[in-house]
């Protein structure tokens, strides 16, 4: 219990040290791997990221874990990441089995409301997106749909029914 506060200031210089240089090298990492593994995150992307966090973690508070070693798994995650999203712009089975599908929430200003149950979104949340684009009424509103990465996006004119936009849009 005397250690509670302060073991040694080896293991705060270690601490020091340690996590400025796992911090530099999870930034050149990151920089190199391109703008998709910051982007907005859909399921994939977001383990990716929770995992990198826990590494980072480890690797600056587990004195049994060296700097060389949390690099690796910094550099394994961020290359399967790459790898897996390079397959999925390639491969359309890749693509589904990491990424789900938008989904419509409204249509023609009706709400979907099994959809809604199956997304787990309220009616509230359907307000809250309508009144940031500054709409006061769900009727003026042609498309509603919940994206891969748990935004909702509000489209107030559809200009056809067969609109490019929602190709890939789930309807139920």
């Amino acid at each position: 219990m005397n250690k509670i506060f302060f073991d040694n200031w080896e293991s705060i210089l270690r601490t020091l040290v340690i996590t400025v240089l796992a911090y530099i090298a999870l930034i050149a990492m990151l920089h190199t791997s391109g703008k998709r593994t910051l982007s907005k995150m859909n399921a994939f992307d977001f383990v990716i990221t929770i995992a990198l966090g826990s590494a980072f973690a480890t690797v600056t508070l587990n004195k049994d874990v060296a700097l060389a070693d949390g690099a690796l798994v910094f550099l394994l995650l961020i290359g399967l990441q790459y790898s897996i999203t390079w397959l999925s712009v390639r491969y359309k089975p890749v693509k589904k089995l990491i990424t789900s599908r938008p989904s419509l929430l409204l249509y023609k200003g009706e709400v979907l409301n099994d959809v809604l149950k199956k997304q787990r979104i309220t009616i509230e949340e359907i307000y809250v997106a309508a009144r940031k684009k500054g709409i006061g009424s769900l009727a003026d509103i042609d498309a509603m749909i919940l994206e891969t990465a748990g935004e909702i996006t509000v489209i107030a004119n559809l200009t056809d029914d067969d609109s490019q936009t929602l190709q890939n849009v789930a309807k139920k």
